[in-house]
């Protein structure tokens, strides 16, 4: 799970992991937006009406959700668990409030803070957008500050100065927790050292 303040760049540094690796899958979530013309049900979103996406959360269902601007997202907790069963490791952008949520639901999930560089750097990535007015940015700095505080409590972090470092960073967490002794068969990988020692004798 990655999060981080908006403008830290956490899909930029996701996508160029994933260019990195084939063994990563990006969390399609659920949403209840109408689809737009060039979105994919199952590629972009699941698209799902209120009735069944409110079934589904009161089901368990979503690992988090939340509403936001008058609609609901979540992350199906099939996808991830079906993907992860095929040996994939599944990747997703949260916000701490579905870190939260996830870390309750998920308890082993690995999750990673991205950093800006400065606070003078988030501020200036928010304003190159063009796309918000003063206060929205305003406000999106406010709740940075308060992400900011929260990342202590993450298993890693990274400061995203360069993507491609940052990428490579985020790699190597990943290829670490493979390699964690609870994560691999570790017994299994034991008799099979032993057993070729006792063939070469």
């Amino acid at each position: 799970m990655l999060s981080g303040p908006s403008g830290a760049g956490k899909n930029t540094v996701l996508n160029a992991t994933m260019q990195l690796r084939d063994d990563l899958v990006y969390s399609v979530s659920a949403t209840t937006r109408p689809r737009r013309p060039h979105e994919v049900d199952g590629v972009d979103y699941f698209f799902l009406s209120p009735e069944t996406f409110q079934a589904k959360a009161r089901e368990g269902e979503f690992l988090e959700w939340a509403e936001f601007c008058g609609y609901n997202y979540g992350t199906p907790r099939s996808f991830v668990t079906e993907n992860l069963k095929k040996g994939y490791v599944v990747v997703m952008d949260v916000d701490i409030q579905g870190a939260k949520q996830i870390k309750r639901r998920m308890p082993d999930a690995v999750f990673t803070f991205l950093l800006p560089p400065t606070i003078t750097e988030l501020e200036s990535r928010l304003r190159g957008r063009h796309t918000e007015t003063d206060d929205a940015i305003n406000r999106r700095m406010s709740a940075a500050y308060e992400e900011l505080r929260v990342g202590i409590d993450y298993d890693y972090a990274v400061v995203n100065d360069q993507v491609d470092t940052a990428a490579q960073q985020l790699s190597s967490i990943i290829t670490a927790e493979q390699c964690r002794v609870t994560r691999t068969d570790y017994f299994v990988l034991m008799q099979e050292i032993l057993g070729k020692e006792g063939q070469q004798q």
